[in-house]
């Protein structure tokens, strides 16, 4: 069982954008931070639905369907399933209708835990207040010998990072410039040390570095 973080990130480290509106609460720079992965053919599979085989094949496509490959549970923080926007509102489910594309258990951390919201496809979304090792023991338990993602925000996978509980983090540097919102290294110096390090440059220019503890 390995513990895995992938995250889209900026050339100056921001994993997240701070140019959101209530019109667009993802803000245009986040189309552009990950437009790379929201091309390839499984991110339009598995989050749009779209079975037509269309979307690229290439570099950024062959770790999209890693993303999603062996994981049998993911952690997720609170604004990433959008409770900082809809906390109040008891019927909110997420920002993916009535498919999320996660199909496995989804523990998210929050200080405000809800029931339980399951899904037809095997997505269920339990809403818990713990530590990242007591989060991660509950996922490990779910996850059934499989794989446990912590899936974001930035700040969630920074406190497990730091914690020492990830086992592989996978970054994708768009090659775009943010200069706000949340860097992924920050408090983070030396992290590098006990992994191997690897790169590969797809055609987007999207440049993949992955983190394999040693």
């Amino acid at each position: 069982m390995t513990v895995r973080a992938d995250l889209n990130i900026s050339l100056d480290g921001f994993a997240t954008t701070a140019d959101g509106t209530p019109e667009n609460p993802m803000g245009e720079d986040w189309g552009q931070l990950t437009a790379a992965y929201a091309a390839t053919r499984t991110f339009r599979e598995r989050v749009f639905g779209d079975t037509s085989g269309q979307g690229t094949t290439g570099v950024d496509e062959k770790y999209a369907a890693a993303y999603f490959e062996g994981i049998g549970a993911e952690i997720m923080g609170a604004g990433m399933f959008g409770l900082h926007l809809h906390g109040d509102d008891p019927d909110w489910r997420g920002w993916w209708g009535g498919e999320p594309p996660f199909r496995v258990p989804v523990f998210v951390l929050t200080n405000a835990p809800r029931e339980d919201i399951a899904f037809d496809n095997g997505t269920t979304f339990h809403f818990i207040t713990a530590t990242p090792q007591e989060a991660l023991e509950r996922a490990r338990e779910a996850a059934d010998g499989q794989d446990v993602r912590i899936g974001g925000g930035a700040t969630v996978v920074r406190d497990f990072l730091k914690a020492g509980l990830v086992d592989r983090l996978h970054v994708a540097i768009a090659p775009i410039l943010l200069g706000q919102g949340i860097r992924l290294w920050d408090d983070l110096r030396h992290f590098e040390e006990g992994y191997a390090v690897s790169t590969e440059t797809a055609e987007s220019g999207t440049v993949h570095v992955v983190f394999s503890r040693v």
